[in-house]
């Protein structure tokens, strides 16, 4: 093993995940399924704990000083702060990644992860030391923007990498389970708490522990992960430079064609990813009045119609191709934008059609956005260009989505939704028209 691919503050970590593989020769595609998932999961946890409170909690507690509409976007800004912060994470890391190793970069960056999270669990309110509050939220957020960019592993890459080639698709589909699992785990542990606790209770304290589980699940995720970094496959993949990081710069500039069409590729689910989760709870909650337990239950029962949407998007890619199953359903988000955000002022009849449709067709679309441009970077760029396309396509389809929706919505009406998400639409079906080399080799 030479100095360059493992220095010296990486081995302690990895030694013992090393011995444990040292026994296979070859990591099984599977394996590395299970320790992708529970990574995800855990991000996708913590990213929804936090997304829920800015609606439920952070306007009550944060900001009491204004009314609730205002109060929520205000949330909603500092909840973008993480997409801002995202690929500032990702250059600090690799140079982490660079100079001491993979195993000392993933401990930090999830123990950035969760410490940041746990300090939100302990955050003052406005009525406790003011002002002050926002601005530590927002501290508190960046660093959990900074982990998540740091958390990059390559590990989705190595997982198609070491994909059958009839299953790529649905490979490919395996990372993006994390969003539904992460979202239906959060959903009930605040459903539960609102149910058994006083709004009072809630307020000041209820709220606090969905953040503290996100400390023992990054735990076990961080052992997943550091187990397959230290596989012989990895370890292979890495000295052939298939996941080894290179100059984030001189990788923007370079190969700035696919990353730029590789950003706006899954514009359509990413848009619609933050539409079905985050936005109809604020505007059910600030709105209609809907009882947050009830509509909750309506998210969880979204999520596992998004994980089974995900499975056959993946059965489906092998079939027809990932390009027509991100084409076919960026069009069907086209048109379920132009009359379903309306559906939320339907009542319960209305909302529930619009949540479970539009779950429905963001895990067909969301299943096969991840990495769908991938393949066209050269093996030496492959892992920091996958990583730049990720942040840039979260934060330009995503980081703003729930701000943007709340504001549009309660100035000009829920038609204004169906545009900003119709936009979302447009850029994935121009970005796969005017790239014929990489419709080819997507498909």
């Amino acid at each position: 093993m030479t100095a360059s691919t493992n220095a010296p503050d990486s081995a302690a970590l990895e030694r013992d995940a090393r011995l444990i593989n040292a026994r296979h020769k070859d990591v099984a595609p599977g394996e590395i399924a299970i320790g992708v998932i529970i990574g995800r999961t855990s991000e996708f946890f913590d990213f929804f704990v936090y997304a829920i409170a800015s609606v439920l909690v952070f306007p009550q507690l944060v900001f009491p000083y204004v009314d609730a509409l205002t109060g929520t976007l205000y949330s909603f800004a500092i909840f973008a702060l993480a997409f801002i912060a995202r690929p500032f994470g990702t250059l600090l890391f690799m140079w982490i990644d660079r100079v001491h190793g993979r195993g000392t970069k993933l401990t930090i960056a999830l123990f950035l992860l969760g410490g940041s999270t746990i300090s939100i669990a302990l955050l003052p309110s406005y009525a406790q030391v003011g002002t002050l509050s926002a601005v530590l939220l927002a501290l508190f957020r960046i660093g959990q923007g900074v982990a998540l960019g740091g958390a990059w592993d390559g590990l989705p890459s190595l997982l198609s990498l070491n994909a059958p080639e009839e299953k790529r698709g649905w490979y490919a589909m395996i990372p993006q389970l994390g969003a539904p699992l992460g979202l239906l785990v959060a959903s009930c542990l605040f459903a539960y708490f609102l149910a058994i606790l006083s709004p009072e209770d809630f307020i000041s304290w209820g709220w606090r522990y969905p953040f503290f589980v996100v400390l023992a699940i990054n735990v076990v995720a961080l052992f997943a992960r550091l187990r397959l970094v230290a596989t012989p496959e990895f370890e292979r993949l890495f000295e052939s430079r298939e996941l080894q990081p290179s100059p984030a710069f001189a990788t923007m500039f370079r190969e700035r064609r696919t990353i730029i069409l590789g950003a706006f590729a899954p514009l359509a689910s990413f848009a619609l990813f933050h539409l079905v989760t985050v936005f109809p709870l604020s505007w059910v909650t600030l709105e209609v009045g809907e009882d947050p337990v009830r509509f909750l239950g309506i998210e969880a029962l979204g999520a596992v119609v998004c994980v089974l949407a995900i499975l056959a998007s993946g059965v489906i890619a092998d079939r027809v191709g990932r390009r027509a199953v991100l084409g076919v359903s960026a069009a069907l988000i086209a048109v379920y934008s132009g009359f379903a955000p309306r559906l939320l002022d339907g009542g319960q009849v209305g909302e529930t059609i619009y949540m479970i449709g539009g779950f429905a067709l963001l895990g067909l679309a969301f299943g096969q956005s991840s990495g769908a441009v991938n393949s066209n970077f050269p093996s030496e760029s492959r892992y920091t260009g996958a990583a730049i396309v990720a942040n840039a396509a979260w934060v330009i389809g995503a980081g703003f989505a729930p701000l943007v929706a709340l504001f549009l919505a309660s100035r000009f009406g829920l038609w204004s939704v169906g545009l900003y998400l119709l936009s979302g639409a447009i850029c994935t079906l121009g970005a796969l028209a005017i790239n014929k080399d990489f419709a080819r080799r997507a498909a």
